[in-house]
């Protein structure tokens, strides 16, 4: 497996070994000695799998308490996927990491916690899987606005996206609760 950091150092860029043949393919998608070799000690409480259509955005997703490290990757189709760095004391405080993650690609990322993450499906439909070190809190759950300009997220949008009302009431940068 091959860790990069990114333009967000904490931020990593997984890229596993995959072993194929005309039978098709294997790889770890996770494993803990490998990844705390990487400096990746995580523990995961919950895996998540969602399906999207195209021009589907989630997110950008947080939890003001109980922040949640996510371990995230697409295994049908493609996503543009987007993190922005939400801790007040970071040298990268409120600036943004964008990559594309596909099937084919089998990229993986690891967005630590103090961090707000969404995707658009940019596939007909794309499947998403992402592990997380936090349960889900709703109480505590925040959406970042999508579109906020302080961003500078590059959308690759052929028209409007497709939200949930809570996505499109996101708060902007400077309204939003973030962390210390």
């Amino acid at each position: 497996m091959n860790v990069t950091p990114t333009a967000l150092p904490d931020v990593k860029l997984i890229e596993p070994k995959v072993f194929g043949d005309d039978r098709g393919f294997f790889m770890e998608s996770w494993n803990a000695r490998a990844f705390a070799g990487a400096g990746l000690d995580a523990t995961f409480v919950q895996d998540n799998h969602s399906r999207s259509r195209r021009g589907v955005l989630r997110g950008l997703h947080y939890q003001i308490e109980h922040a949640q490290g996510k371990l995230v990757r697409c295994v049908v189709g493609e996503v543009f996927d987007a993190v922005v760095d939400l801790r007040r004391s970071s040298p990268t405080f409120g600036r943004s990491f964008c990559l594309t993650l596909s099937a084919q690609n089998r990229r993986m990322l690891w967005v630590p916690p103090g961090f707000a993450h969404g995707f658009l499906a940019v596939s007909d439909y794309a499947e998403f899987l992402y592990k997380t070190t936090d349960y889900w809190y709703p109480e505590h759950e925040r959406s970042l606005l999508w579109n906020d300009v302080a961003l500078a997220i590059a959308w690759p949008l052929a028209g409007a996206p497709v939200l949930t009302p809570k996505d499109a009431a996101g708060m902007p940068l400077a309204a939003a609760d973030v962390y210390p």
